[in-house]
């Protein structure tokens, strides 16, 4: 019998969220509408956006609408047309009530609902090998710690540097199948007439070339996880052959005639809006459910600025000898909290490391400033031209490294061939070879 004090058991942190529905009221896209509950959404032309609009007007990255407990938090992210209220021209501001914006020829109404959604927080600052303490970070560690447990497949979402696969690792060390193999397969740094091969393996003989016996990552994964990086990069020839391997948990390898049963927990990631990607016919929409039984997105690093700090006192840690942000003067803070870190938490990890070699130039040549004349930019613009010649300062070093080997280049950044291509011409680079 207990005869000590009872211990009080101790309740998780919940936030309420009110929910807001966004809906076009006018422009070619009317009728459309998304529905959020604390989350930022991205408005504009671009697919990777939340809310993607057709209108010719609306730029590719035109807006940000993020709901506060003030009102919406409205974000211009350097538009030709901007966003209006009233025929006043908003950059960054905080609109209480159900307003109407005009981006470019549409319309955009933010209706506040009835409904709110509680989301779960741990009291940690990290799962597994993931670190963070914003609220954003916490309710997501919050999910991935009922996940993790479960044999349930996930579909992991989220931009070029936030850490996917070390989520998806960290689930698997946290899962019942630790002991197993984790098998890592990008779908976009593998030639597409190589994919099945290495997806479900091909036995000797069975085509030019294959002169043994090949086990593909499903087999090396049995009683484990196998981490299907990049999905969105698979070519929708062999989606129905992974979606019927997914339903049966059984293969055959190319020329093989026996059946392989397997047993594999599938985790899925991409840098793509899937949805999109679906309506527009380039993923299948059975894949897409039987990947998205679970689903977390990954927030990028603009929006969670709270976690700076223990990121940045957690790289200067990995540094020979170590380093403490005791060490940060607060410029350096201002511009790390000033820049938007489009290669998010992994352009961080390198700007810590430049930081112990080049302390004045921790983001670049570029990066930290907005000018020395007197005509400064506006914040909005001198942050976006920050991340533009990162990402040309960067895509020029790793293809220089590799001779201009776009597949190398693309390894070595740990994205996709696919991505490595969007960016190069994004900066007029070409495709490359």
């Amino acid at each position: 019998m207990h005869e000590g004090p009872t211990r009080a058991r101790k309740l998780p942190t919940v936030a309420r969220y009110s929910k807001v529905r966004i809906r076009i009221t006018r422009g070619p896209d009317a009728g459309a509408s998304i529905e959020t509950a604390g989350a930022r959404v991205r408005v504009g032309s671009a697919d990777d956006n939340d809310l993607v609009l057709t209108d010719d007007s609306v730029s590719r990255h035109h807006c940000e609408l993020e709901p506060t407990p003030y009102g919406m938090r409205v974000v211009d992210m350097g538009s030709t047309n901007g966003v209006m209220l009233g025929g006043v021209r908003l950059y960054d501001a905080v609109v209480p009530g159900e307003v109407q914006l005009s981006l470019g020829d549409t319309w955009v109404a933010v209706n506040w609902l009835a409904e709110t959604v509680d989301r779960e927080q741990i009291e940690g600052d990290r799962f597994g090998d993931v670190l963070g303490r914003s609220a954003h970070m916490r309710e997501l560690f919050a999910d991935l710690e009922r996940i993790a447990p479960t044999d349930v497949t996930l579909l992991i979402e989220g931009e070029t540097g936030t850490g996917k696969d070390l989520i998806a690792e960290s689930l698997h060390a946290a899962s019942t199948r630790a002991i197993g193999p984790f098998v890592v397969f990008d779908c976009g740094a593998v030639a597409p007439t190589m994919i099945e091969s290495e997806l479900f393996g091909h036995e000797r003989g069975a085509f030019t070339g294959a002169h043994a016996t090949h086990i593909g990552v499903f087999e090396q994964a049995h009683g484990g996880t196998l981490f299907l990086d990049e999905i969105g990069e698979l070519p929708l020839e062999l989606q129905p052959k992974l979606l019927r391997v997914l339903e049966k948990r059984e293969l055959r390898r190319i020329g093989g005639q026996r059946t392989i049963s397997v047993d594999v927990r599938i985790l899925a990631a991409t840098n793509r809006n899937l949805r999109t990607e679906v309506r527009q016919g380039r993923f299948r929409q059975d894949l897409f459910f039987r990947l998205a039984a679970a689903q977390v997105r990954v927030p990028p690093l603009r929006e969670r600025p709270d976690d700076l700090e223990v990121l940045v006192e957690y790289f200067l840690g990995q540094l020979s000898p170590p380093r403490t942000t005791a060490e940060f003067g607060p410029d350096v803070w201002a511009m790390f909290h000033a820049h938007r870190w489009p290669g998010n938490v992994r352009e961080l990890r390198n700007a810590v490391q430049r930081l112990a070699v080049m302390p004045t130039e921790p983001l670049g040549d570029t990066g930290g400033r907005v000018g020395q004349s007197e005509s400064v930019l506006p914040l909005r613009i001198a942050r976006r031209q920050a991340g533009d010649a990162f990402e040309r300062d960067y895509l020029k070093q790793v293809l220089s490294a590799t001779s201009g080997n776009v597949t190398h280049a693309a390894a070595l950044s740990e994205v996709s061939r696919q991505m490595m291509q969007k960016l190069m011409r994004k900066h007029g680079m070409g495709e490359g070879r």
